[in-house]
């Protein structure tokens, strides 16, 4: 966390640090959620109120080999 006495060229260049630092990792996974949808219901039945729930999830799967 940059410090409020941090001049200009300290920040810009902890900023370029963390850029660089992004840039050389490696990439985590090659899994990648692209949407996530959630239906909720809600029900009285005779047993009492039930909730109906639908999640669906959207991924991208990319196979480097």
């Amino acid at each position: 966390m940059a410090d409020s006495k941090d001049t200009l060229a300290r920040n810009i260049g902890r900023f370029t640090g963390e850029l660089w630092r992004a840039i050389r990792s490696p990439v985590s996974g090659s899994k990648r959620e692209v949407s996530r949808t959630v239906e909720t219901q809600q029900r009285t039945t005779e047993s009492g109120k039930v909730t109906l729930r639908r999640t669906m999830i959207e991924e991208i799967e990319v196979d480097r080999s």
